[in-house]
């Protein structure tokens, strides 16, 4: 699967794609949000949680770029 054909997905099919086929890599948590990246194919996928409703947010697919950078543990400044 795609990206595109990701995109194309229900949230429902979005998510049970997701949760059965793709990879966790990572999770952040930025005050009550957490960020979850997992590996789908040759794209990323990025879950976001309120953290103490566990509710899931939104979710988002992307190939690169500054969503990708939340996980790298790399300071914003130097």
């Amino acid at each position: 699967m795609g990206i595109y054909d990701f995109n194309i997905l229900s949230d429902h099919d979005k998510y049970d794609t997701v949760f059965t086929k793709g990879q966790f890599v990572d999770s952040v948590k930025e005050g009550r949000i957490a960020y979850v990246l997992y590996a789908l194919s040759y794209f990323w996928v990025e879950v976001m949680y309120d953290t103490p409703t566990n509710k899931i947010l939104e979710i988002g697919s992307f190939i690169g770029g500054k969503t990708l950078d939340r996980y790298s543990n790399v300071p914003n400044k130097i």
